[in-house]
Formats: C-alpha cells, sequence, structure tokens
C-alpha cells in the first residue's frame, strides 16, 4: 500500500504547533525548560488555532477535494509560525482568514447538504471566527475562549450527530439535542457581557450535550463491538462524553473563573479531556482517510488512552485540592500520553504500510 505524501507538510504543521502548544503548557504549569518568547502565552492559540484549525479543514478539504480549501489549513499552518516569529497581529490575522476560509468550506457543506449536523459545525466555524476577532481586538482569553470552546466541542457534536444517523434518531431527541447546542452559542455570547451567566449557561449546554451522547451516540452500541478498532474508538468518545458532562457540570455549579485552579481545572476538563479523548478516538477515522492507509489497531493504544484519563484526574485533583506539584504531574502525564498517542500512530500506519 503506498501512502499520500502530498498532504504531509499540512500535517507535520500541525503536529509542531501541537508540540510547541505542549511544551508552553509545561512552562505556564511551572517546569523548568528553555523559555521562549511569548511562548508560554501562546499555549491556547497554538493548541485551538494552530494544531486543531489546521487539522479540522485539512479533513474537510481532503474529503471534498476543491483546491481552494486546502487555503484554510496553510492560513493557519502559517499563522502560528508568526504568532511565535513575529509576535504582534499578523499571527492573529492569519488565523482569522483560516477561520473564515474554514468557515466558507462549511457552507458549502451546507449547500450539498442542509441537514442539522451541517448547521451545527457551521455554528462552531462561525464561533471560531467571533473568538478570533474577539482576541485580535484584545479580549482576555478567560472571556472569549468560550467561542474556542464552542468552535471544536460544536465540530465534533456535528461529526457525532452525522455519524449517529444509523441510529436514526427521533425528531425529539434532535430537537433536545438543538437545545443544547443553542445553550452554548447562547452562553458563549452572553460571556461579553456578563462572563458568570455566560459560564454557567454554556456549562448547562455542555452537560445537556455530554448527557445526549452517553445516551443517544453510536459509541454506546459500539462498547462491546467485535472488532477492536471499533471497540477502542468507542470508549476513547464515551470517556470524552463522560468529561464534557464533568466540565459542563463545573461550569454550571460555580459560573465565572478569571485565572487560578478551578479556571485550569474547566479547561483541561473540556480541552483535554473530552477534546483530546475525541481525538484519540477520531484518528483512525482521520489519517487513513488523509493518507490514504488503513491504521492497524495495536493493543497498546489504550496504554495512551487509560494514561490520559488517569492524569487528567490526577491533574484535577491537584487543581481543586490547591497542589501545585500533583497539578504538575498530572499536566506532565498528559503529555506524555499525547506523545506515546503520537508514537502509536505512527507506528500503526508504519505496520499498516507493511502490510
Amino acid at each position: 500500500m503506498k501512502i499520500q505524501k502530498r498532504y504531509f507538510p499540512f500535517v507535520v504543521f500541525s503536529l509542531l504547533a501541537l508540540l510547541a502548544a505542549m511544551w508552553a503548557g509545561l512552562l505556564r504549569m511551572g517546569w523548568s525548560l528553555p523559555p521562549y518568547p511569548n511562548l508560554a502565552n501562546a499555549h491556547g492559540p497554538l493548541m485551538v488555532c494552530g494544531f486543531l484549525g489546521t487539522l479540522i479543514p485539512l479533513e474537510r478539504a481532503v474529503a471534498i477535494r476543491k483546491k481552494w480549501m486546502f487555503t484554510a489549513p496553510a492560513l493557519t499552518a502559517t499563522g502560528w509560525v508568526f504568532l511565535l516569529a513575529r509576535p504582534g497581529f499578523l499571527g492573529a490575522i492569519l488565523f482569522t482568514l483560516g477561520s473564515l476560509v474554514t468557515f466558507a468550506i462549511l457552507l458549502f457543506m451546507i449547500i450539498r447538504e442542509p441537514k442539522t449536523h451541517t448547521l451545527v459545525m457551521a455554528a462552531g466555524g462561525f464561533s471560531w471566527i467571533v473568538g478570533n476577532i474577539l482576541w485580535m481586538m484584545g479580549m482576555p482569553i478567560f472571556q472569549m475562549v468560550f467561542f474556542w470552546m464552542g468552535f471544536l466541542v460544536l465540530t465534533i457534536a456535528g461529526e457525532r450527530l452525522e455519524l449517529s444517523r444509523v441510529l436514526r434518531p427521533s425528531t425529539m431527541q434532535v430537537g433536545i439535542f438543538g437545545l443544547f447546542v443553542a445553550l452554548i452559542l447562547i452562553g458563549e455570547s452572553a460571556a461579553i457581557l456578563n462572563l458568570d451567566i455566560g459560564t454557567r449557561l454554556s456549562g448547562a449546554g455542555l452537560l445537556g450535550l455530554g448527557s445526549w451522547f452517553l445516551a443517544n451516540d453510536i459509541a454506546r452500541r459500539n462498547l462491546r463491538h467485535p472488532a477492536p478498532l471499533t471497540r477502542y474508538i468507542a470508549h476513547s468518545l464515551f470517556a470524552g462524553f463522560l468529561w464534557l458532562i464533568v466540565g459542563g457540570g463545573l461550569m454550571l455549579a460555580i459560573g465565572a473563573q478569571y485565572a487560578g485552579p478551578f479556571y485550569d481545572a474547566v479547561l483541561h476538563i473540556i480541552f483535554v479531556g473530552f477534546v483530546m479523548s475525541m481525538i484519540f478516538g477520531h484518528a483512525p477515522i482521520i489519517f487513513p482517510a488523509i493518507f490514504q492507509v488503513q491504521i492497524n489497531f495495536q493493543p497498546a493504544f489504550y496504554i495512551h488512552l487509560i494514561l490520559l484519563h488517569v492524569s487528567l484526574l490526577v491533574r484535577i485533583i491537584g487543581d481543586l485540592a490547591s497542589l501545585q506539584s500533583v497539578r504538575q504531574w498530572g499536566g506532565l502525564f498528559n503529555e506524555v500520553a499525547i506523545l506515546l498517542f503520537l508514537g502509536m500512530t505512527g507506528y500503526s500506519i508504519w505496520k499498516g504500510l507493511k502490510r
């Protein structure tokens, strides 16, 4: 089997952004590492816009195969480089342009298939645009991060709704799903005027959406699937849904947070517990689509999956108990889990090629 190499540069730049974001994360946690100007402050933008903001539109562009669509990952991949090399507006401008092209891709999808799942993904793309613009205007990340959160959560939500169509959810079930999506959108908008109300509304939407997934997503049916790869994907997704419920519940209960341990806990429950678990689960689908090669399942996949969730639990305990060293070690092993995931994914692709 021959691997498709022409998309390598996009994936490489996406993964380099992830590595830079991880380095920044360790610096922010207090680990002694070689510093780089502006790196620690760029942790969130690198992860959301540099890493995922390159990978998500790349996946869409590869699937649809329209040349103009590759402008989106090209802009965001360039954006994070300028963000670090020349701190200022240029990186943010490139991210914003990339999000605009991504939204155009999503509108193209709506025209081709005007369904609930494409509308939800487009709402996520629009959230990314608004978040990037607010960031450029100087709004603090603790206030506009709900738009970045909405981008990722709604993108994933739309994808999961699409894949769950085989279960034929009822009109009422889809309506309830739409209600939770609306709460997330209203919450991120309300946070501009009142952070506490916006946080609680967003939290209610995330809590509801996670509960909806537990009850209705096809992952629940696949937890005991005979195929080991399908079963692994289902376990990854199911764990992510649980974290989404926990994160949404905390946001609903505690309201506005500007910094500190609760702020750290909530953000990483969503961005690591939910989003990264979704990435672990979707990687065996995404990378074969991009590289035109099958993933060779390895039982060792469960090592990085379990380590991610156990280390996140340790990190959250450290946050909530104000134990800095516990938080640091939990965060460090979060990143070890991600590195193991990258290594195992690369190895499984290589094994697939050998077959």
